[in-house]
């Protein structure tokens, strides 16, 4: 359960992907948001339940200051 104020948006919401980045990979080009969505370096998204929604935004590059903004943030 989110904890965020705002919450996050569920990952079944149009904007799943505007949930805190909550874990980053950089090496291995993934991160995870705080409603369980993983986000991959190349703009691909996998949902909890194994789904893979079609790429609907422009490729955002995650980046270590991202975490760290949103790691404040919480």
């Amino acid at each position: 359960m989110c904890q965020h104020q705002p919450p996050c948006p569920k990952a079944d919401a149009i904007d799943h992907n505007a949930a805190r980045l909550v874990a980053y990979h950089p090496e291995q080009g993934w991160g995870l948001l705080c409603n369980q969505v993983i986000v991959f370096d190349d703009s691909g998204e996998l949902l909890p339940d194994g789904r893979t929604p079609a790429a609907r935004r422009p490729q955002t590059e995650l980046t270590a200051a991202t975490v760290t903004t949103s790691r404040r943030a919480a």
